[in-house]
């Protein structure tokens, strides 16, 4: 019981420091060097100690250092007890998704099963979209709550375009739910050891609406609408500054580390390597003994999971920089006239497949 509960606060406080301590700051540091690379311009590279830069990578603990420092401002009429809280209700979700997402399979070490999730639900996937949710109500309760009215405009763009999403994203995964007959995502990460069985291969269309739905979920470029500058100055957190100004943005990295994640398990092998599996490896260390050639095999699975995560993370970056906003019509038109047919035109393909296969 002990031993149990002390990998599960280990595996929590990995996962914690994985997405809250390492890739939500250093994305706000790939956010403006990738930008600057592809522009060719320098990016970030002014702040310093003692002379040193680091290639602008000290620019995080300037950032970090303003936040926290920075006056918290509530405009007068607002909602005082509303405006703090919905950063909170934005970013928990964020994190909150990944208590089902598994980073690596199950390895037996010194006598001790461990299972590389910190809860192995029967509905994992479930979870996700019904945790993930609710990060709508703190985006939409920002601009309410702030008592402007770009706020609001921006808020209610929030809301439509969110929930018309989820209509989609949600369709979008029932053929991988019909291939591997699970909603468990241990159980379709397991499922997909043989490359040929990637979801990928699968499901190429289920993987292309998934992933543009999942970025306008996340409010990304070209499905910014919500906080388009140069037409709602901000949008919902217009009125936002200091730390919940931060927690808005920390929400929206941790975002895409969730959705890198969903997508690497869904359709890209999970944590395995092509053309070689999991008793291959192990087989390969077999002479330093079971357990110690167990544990080598988890270390490089968990790194090749977060290898295909931030190459994920990579290509949201590269979209970011690339593609032009889409008028708010032309993203409800996507959503509504496009990928929802269209999900629902590949579940009737994968079924109809499913049953001439069988």
């Amino acid at each position: 019981m002990w031993i149990d509960l002390a990998i599960t606060l280990v595996k929590i406080f990995f996962i914690l420091a994985v997405t809250v301590g390492f890739f939500a700051p250093i994305l706000t540091w790939v956010e403006r060097k990738q930008s600057a690379i592809m522009q060719d311009r320098i990016g970030a590279n002014r702040a310093d100690i003692m002379g040193f830069t680091a290639l602008g990578l000290f620019h995080i603990m300037a950032d970090g250092l303003k936040m926290f420092t920075k006056e918290d401002f509530i405009p007068q009429g607002a909602n005082r007890l509303l405006h703090t809280l919905s950063p909170i209700i934005a970013l928990i979700p964020a994190i909150l998704t990944f208590a089902v997402v598994p980073f690596g399979g199950k390895y037996t070490m010194w006598g001790q099963e461990v299972n590389l999730v910190i809860s192995d639900l029967d509905v994992g996937l479930l979870f996700v979209f019904a945790i993930a949710s609710i990060a709508t109500y703190g985006y939409v309760v920002a601009g309410w709550s702030s008592n402007n009215n770009w706020s609001l405009l921006g808020s209610m763009r929030t809301a439509s375009q969110m929930i018309s999403y989820e209509v989609a994203m949600g369709l979008t995964i029932v053929g991988v739910l019909m291939v591997y007959g699970s909603m468990q995502l241990t159980v379709i990460g397991a499922a997909q050891e043989d490359f040929w069985r990637w979801g990928f291969f699968m499901q190429p269309l289920g993987f292309l609406m998934f992933f543009a739905a999942s970025i306008a979920e996340n409010k990304r470029v070209p499905f910014d609408a919500p906080e388009a500058e140069s037409e709602l100055v901000a949008g919902y957190f217009t009125e936002y500054s200091g730390l919940k100004f931060g927690m808005f943005f920390m929400a929206e990295f941790i975002e895409m580390v969730t959705i890198g994640a969903i997508v690497t398990i869904l359709f890209f092998g999970a944590w395995h390597i092509p053309f070689l599996s999991t008793a291959t490896l192990i087989s390969m260390f077999d002479f330093l003994g079971d357990s110690f050639a167990n544990l080598i095999v988890m270390l490089i699975h968990v790194g090749v999971f977060f290898g295909k995560v931030t190459f994920f993370i990579f290509v949201q970056m590269i979209i970011r920089w690339t593609l032009p906003r889409f008028r708010y019509d032309q993203i409800m038109k996507l959503g509504w006239k496009i990928l929802l047919p269209l999900s629902l035109a590949n579940i009737v393909v994968t079924g109809i497949v499913i049953l001439a296969l069988n």
